[in-house]
């Protein structure tokens, strides 16, 4: 694609960034087979080559943008399909994230839309108020057919039915390995899951001790940022960014880490981010440290001795987070786990594509977001399994808010497998008279 950015525009490494990303695109269309909104919406607009052509031209023109390009671009859910399918190499999410950000900066929102994002970037990267928001939706959530904006009324339907209580293992604190030491890791354990599934962490902490990793929760972490990244709130996001790149970093100058190990897709990739994020700034070095040590949870577990064969006859239907098939490139590092842990593994109809949670995405466009729930869920449905894994909170629940299936993460039953508890979604199950057999 040929572009037309000024020298002055270019010495501001955001627009010479994205002046190369443009330039990679050649227009071949590949991405509109794999987008999902381009798949249930039909406009081309609605695609990531159409968002390329808007977002080139409001940089380059530098305008201020109008209510059709914001449309378009907040309908985008930065699963990064496209970036997997495109034969160029477009870096898509940089390209995005960088109009967004502009957006944020010249474009005035509708007064509704500036409260609604205020209050999700004040209590969506915060446990303690995200819980009580919870309570309080789950109280609202009877009378949510009173609420006039469908935005509103998706926030009470989010309510879990059940809300977790505070596990103190989020606390900063080491967790001694069992047996033999093998790594030293530094657990995420995030924001929003600390309110929504306090199983996800437990699970995680207990598999990795047993396999004989110390685990420490270090002090000064908390939320990845990509919540208000993704907002294009820069300012906010980054504050959150470099808390964690001190506090890891820390830990790594201190005792050594062999790893920081994420259990939230959607956090891992843009913790794997920070070197870009950072790379012009004053943590630009300790940030590209973190980066590099950063894994995925299932990362870690393939480099380490998991037992297997304990489960065979339980099938899984395993969702694929966008976030890690796409953004972190990780396809068979879980359904690997999964089948060793002698679990029988399917996978859905266009496993590619988005379940439509993508961060507060089911909160902004819940019309958009609730078709791709109901396309997913028919998916996964079909298989008939008897649990569904997946390897993101986001994407957990989003799907389990329409199937009565259970689902779980991963590591939860790779965690039971290996000597764990029944995890909590399975007895739940067993309570609701789901169909889920308890193998020994």
């Amino acid at each position: 694609m040929q572009t037309d950015f000024t020298e002055k525009q270019l010495q501001d490494p955001a627009t010479q960034r994205s002046n190369q990303i443009l330039r990679s695109c050649v227009h071949c269309g590949f991405c509109t087979a794999t987008c999902p909104t381009y798949q249930v919406l039909g406009d081309e607009l609605d695609s990531p080559r159409g968002r390329i052509y808007l977002i080139k031209d409001m940089l380059e023109n530098e305008r201020v943008p109008d209510e059709k390009t914001v449309k378009h671009i907040d309908r985008c859910l930065s699963c990064l399909a496209c970036m997997t399918t495109c034969p160029s190499g477009v870096h898509y999410m940089h390209l995005v994230d960088h109009a967004r950000e502009y957006i944020e900066q010249n474009y005035k929102r509708p007064l509704t839309d500036r409260l609604l994002r205020w209050v999700l970037a004040q209590i969506l990267p915060y446990p303690t108020r995200f819980r009580w928001a919870l309570i309080g939706a789950k109280l609202g959530r009877p009378f949510r057919f009173l609420m006039p904006d469908a935005r509103l009324r998706a926030m009470l339907e989010m309510a879990p039915k059940h809300i977790p209580p505070v596990s103190r293992n989020d606390d900063p604190q080491r967790f001694a390995p069992k047996g033999a030491p093998k790594k030293r890791v530094a657990l995420m354990t995030g924001c929003a899951q600390k309110a929504l599934n306090t199983d996800i962490n437990d699970a995680t902490i207990r598999l990795l001790t047993r396999l004989g990793c110390e685990v420490v929760v270090a002090k000064g972490a908390g939320c990845c940022g990509a919540l208000t990244h993704h907002m294009g709130k820069v300012a906010d996001s980054h504050k959150a960014a470099a808390a964690n790149i001190q506090a890891w970093t820390r830990e790594i100058d201190g005792q050594g880490l062999d790893a920081v190990v994420i259990n939230t897709s959607g956090c891992g990739t843009t913790v794997k981010d920070y070197g870009h994020m950072f790379r012009n700034e004053a943590l630009a070095a300790d940030a590209a440290r973190v980066s590099a040590i950063a894994m995925d949870i299932s990362e870690l577990l393939v480099q380490l001795d998991l037992p297997g064969g304990q489960h065979k006859g339980m099938t899984v239907a395993y969702h694929a987070a966008c976030s890690l098939q796409h953004g972190q490139k990780i396809k068979n590092h879980p359904k690997d786990l999964l089948k060793n842990a002698g679990f029988t593994v399917l996978e859905p109809s266009d496993s590619h594509l988005c379940c439509g949670s993508a961060g507060t995405y089911n909160l902004m466009q819940p019309e958009i977001s609730g078709l791709l729930k109901q396309r997913k869920v028919r998916t996964l449905e079909a298989k008939n399994p008897d649990v569904i894994a997946a390897g993101n909170i986001g994407c957990m629940m989003q799907i389990g808010s329409a199937t009565q299936i259970p689902i779980l993460h991963t590591v939860e039953l790779l965690d039971w497998s290996t000597g764990g508890p029944l995890p909590r979604a399975m007895q739940q199950g067993h309570e609701m008279g789901t169909a889920v057999p308890i193998l020994r």
